[in-house]
């Protein structure tokens, strides 16, 4: 009963279904070569044979036409004599037969000239056993009549030696073809059990299973090549969602418990309006950096989310870059830092407030940790080019830039290194733009500028 079960499993598997119709397709096209092969080969000795007995006639008819019934029957003789010979027959215009070398033919076979089929008898047969014969008649002048005819055994039995061997080929064929069939299946549901095991593995909770590879290459190697990257994504994303959760729940209980405790401390020490509004006023400083935070992990999971790419358009990044600079050169020089900008008009596709935030965020971190470590007058280099087909916009500064172990951790979320806490900041401006890097196709990467850091967005370019 297993083996029935088994057996009714791999007939109902889409690899058995196209491997059973693939086959009847090659069958049916097997037999129809070999019916019209055998059919080809038939119509192609009947010509022959039509050919010859036609030249025969004619040259029977010019031997009656240059001797007489004489010397014709005398040629039907000994033509008769050979061995294999044709089948002959010459009567007059009474019907008695002159000469032959067959018996038992058709009455008024002679009746009429043409080609017909007719059976007859040899007369060491016995009458034991007729035979086939394709003969052709004439009707001589004075009433002779002559017919010359060939035994179309020799044709079947051709026939038959091309349609017998043929006929065993399909069927071994077909066999092979549902052994092969039932093989192939087998190891197609394998690998397809193989990964339904794992699939249920991974729904199970454990996101870290993955599809096996063969090597081989083959469309289930690529499937699983494809799947494994998609689980490495949401098992990334999971692990991103955990690690915003365990952040926040870090990270911002710190300014929610000052928000706290400044509100109690007002409404225990405050007692004239200045005091109750300084209170408020530091109140919404804190709910402002709150919300700026909060803003930030939210524009963050959208870029991650792909939510912005229906509407994402053709822009000048030369422009962003200006504007976005422009924006930032008064701050700069307060900071004691040279602003200085160099932008090459470069079309890419993208989502202009995304990428103007982007910009905006690795500026202002330039502007907050570019200064020059000697206290000297710093400079920030924003540049923008196209190298093939990549839009590449640097931002340089001169301070201290981030230690080479530490710049891939930067980009993460609520990352601050120990230099930089006791910066105002929520450690998401680098987080959103490698986010918003990633939503177009693009790469943020670090190097060192010798001195300070240059900070590299790569986005594809129009």
């Amino acid at each position: 009963m297993r083996f029935f079960a088994h057996l009714a499993r791999l007939v109902r598997t889409t690899a058995f279904k196209l491997l059973a119709a693939y086959l009847l397709v090659f069958a049916v096209f097997a037999v129809s070569v070999i019916v019209y092969t055998a059919w080809h080969t038939r119509e192609l000795i009947q010509g022959q044979v039509a050919d010859d007995l036609d030249r025969e006639v004619r040259f029977l008819a010019e031997q009656y036409r240059l001797g007489g019934i004489q010397r014709l029957v005398y040629v039907i003789d000994r033509r008769t004599r050979r061995p294999g010979s044709s089948i002959y027959m010459i009567t007059n215009f009474q019907g008695e037969v002159l000469a032959t070398n067959v018996s038992d033919l058709p009455i008024g076979l002679l009746d009429k000239d043409g080609t017909r089929f007719t059976t007859y008898n040899r007369p060491d047969d016995a009458g034991l056993k007729s035979h086939v014969a394709f003969v052709q008649a004439m009707i001589l002048p004075g009433g002779y009549r002559l017919l010359v005819g060939r035994d179309i055994e020799e044709r079947d039995t051709l026939r038959d030696l091309v349609a017998r061997p043929a006929q065993w080929a399909v069927m071994l064929i077909v066999v092979l073809g549902l052994a092969g069939g039932v093989f192939v299946t087998r190891r197609v549901l394998k690998r397809i059990d193989s990964m339904t095991a794992t699939a249920e593995t991974i729904m199970a909770g454990n996101l870290s299973g993955r599809l096996a590879m063969t090597g081989t290459q083959d469309e289930f190697d690529r499937l699983a090549h494809s799947l494994n990257a998609m689980l490495d994504r949401i098992e990334g994303l999971m692990q991103g969602l955990k690690e915003v959760s365990d952040n926040i729940a870090h990270d911002l209980k710190t300014p929610l418990t000052r928000l706290r405790n400044r509100s109690e401390e007002a409404l225990r020490t405050a007692h004239t309006e200045d005091e109750w509004r300084a209170a408020l006023e530091d109140t919404i400083e804190e709910s402002d950096g709150l919300i700026r935070t909060f803003d930030a992990l939210l524009m963050i999971a959208r870029a991650e989310a792909g939510q912005a790419r229906a509407i994402m358009s053709d822009l000048d990044l030369a422009e962003i870059a200006e504007n976005v600079s422009e924006l930032y050169e008064p701050l700069a020089d307060e900071q004691g830092l040279d602003l200085v900008v160099t932008v090459a008009p470069v079309s890419i596709h993208g989502v202009k407030e995304l990428l103007a935030q982007a910009v905006s965020n690795l500026i202002d971190n330039a502007i907050k940790y570019g200064r020059p470590v000697d206290g000297s007058r710093g400079r920030i280099a924003v540049t923008l080019a196209r190298q093939g087909g990549e839009a590449v916009l640097a931002v340089a500064d001169t301070g201290p830039g981030i230690p080479e172990a530490d710049r891939e951790r930067v980009v993460e979320r609520f990352v601050r290194l120990e230099a930089s806490r006791t910066r105002p900041g929520s450690g998401l401006g680098l987080a959103l733009v490698g986010a918003v890097a990633r939503l177009h196709g693009g790469s943020l990467s670090f190097t060192d500028g010798a001195p300070g850091l240059v900070a590299t967005l790569r986005l594809p370019a129009k």
